[in-house]
């Protein structure tokens, strides 16, 4: 009876499902995959439909708010969003369309390039240029007012060209054009922001699309918390701080001032037991042994994501090749275990030397 039922659900349930997907310009597209598919499947999808080359960079939201959610690339879709656990009122033998329901997701970048300039591929500098963009309009990432005005004028030489001198500057025209190509937040922008974008703009007549996009990413890239994840924590003392994951390391951060950083090569071992998560550091020329920095979390899931997040960050820019989690006996494959990587920098790299001198 129960094999019965079984390959009855399995005749009902379509071949094929359906995911809405946003990007980072905000439009939407919706593409139809196997139902079997992994995350790894869709990201490539969505990229082959974008012409990005170096897809390794992006990854794929299923979630908003930080820390950032990310589709696992080597998981089925359906076990990822688990959509039959949230219909449990239909009987085993229906489980409804997915079409009916399309799965939500928004393609982002997850491993912000160290050197914007080293890209391969002028639609990958693009696709980084429009994640920047939204982190700067969604808070993520934060600069000074002048960092702000630079960063603005850059956007519009890019997308809307020179500056002619001689139209005169308007009340509020700036402002139009720079809320048009969502350029900087709505906060920031006030009449002294206005004059200094539209002063900043018309210095760079003369650049093409790709030199000021160029331009962009250089001095983005300096930003103090350019790339970083950020994770809530607490220190030892109860005090409410952030960590910060990023290409270079991990910063701790307290109200959006950067403390302390510890790079990759200052980290021995990243762990997590419960709601406490664990950064052993090298020991120093002054020290004699090394040294723990521990922080607590809200939650054993909250760890999880930190340390899973810490150790994708530094596979992808430090090791020469993913690393695979044996499954060991008698325990059980933890959630965290399951890295989403499949290639690292270093490979990237090495394919790309490979293509040319092919």
């Amino acid at each position: 009876m129960r094999e019965s039922l079984r390959r009855l659900a399995s005749d009902d349930i379509p071949p094929r499902g359906r995911v809405r997907v946003e990007l980072l310009t905000g439009e939407h597209i919706t593409i139809d995959l196997d139902r079997k598919a992994l995350g790894g499947d869709l990201l490539d999808l969505v990229c082959e439909s974008l012409d990005v080359i170096e897809k390794d960079y992006f990854g794929l939201l299923h979630a908003q708010g930080e820390p950032r959610v990310w589709v696992h690339l080597g998981r089925r879709l359906s076990k990822t969003f688990k959509i039959l656990a949230a219909v449990p009122q239909f009987p085993l033998h229906y489980r409804p369309h997915i079409s009916d329901e399309p799965w939500d997701v928004r393609f982002a970048v997850k491993f912000y390039p160290l050197e914007p300039s080293a890209l391969r591929d002028d639609m990958t500098r693009y696709q980084l240029s429009l994640a920047l963009r939204r982190d700067l309009m969604e808070g993520r990432l934060t600069c000074s007012t002048i960092t702000y005005a630079l960063l603005a004028s850059y956007v519009l030489q890019a997308e809307a060209g020179d500056r002619s001198a001689a139209v005169p500057l308007g009340a509020g025209a700036t402002a139009a054009l720079v809320t048009s190509h969502r350029a900087v937040p709505l906060h920031v922008l006030n009449e002294d922001m206005e004059m200094r974008v539209d002063e900043l703009y018309r210095k760079h007549k003369g650049q093409t699309p790709a030199e000021a996009e160029l331009n962009y990413l250089e001095n983005a890239k300096k930003l103090a918390l350019y790339g970083a994840e950020m994770h809530s924590v607490k220190d030892s003392d109860d005090v409410e701080l952030s960590l910060a994951v990023c290409g270079r390391g991990i910063a701790v951060v307290r109200d959006g001032t950067v403390m302390n950083r510890f790079p990759w090569t200052k980290i021995l071992k990243l762990s997590y037991n419960k709601r406490l998560f664990v950064i052993r550091l090298r020991a120093a020329d002054s020290d004699e042994c090394e040294t723990d920095v521990s922080f607590r979390l809200n939650s054993s899931r909250a760890s999880e994501r930190l340390w899973t997040s810490t150790v994708e960050h530094h596979v992808f820019f430090r090791r020469e090749s993913p690393v695979k989690v044996e499954r060991v006996s008698g325990f059980p494959m933890l959630g965290a275990r399951r890295l989403s990587c499949r290639r690292t920098l270093r490979q990237m790299r090495d394919t790309t030397v490979a293509r040319q001198v092919i």
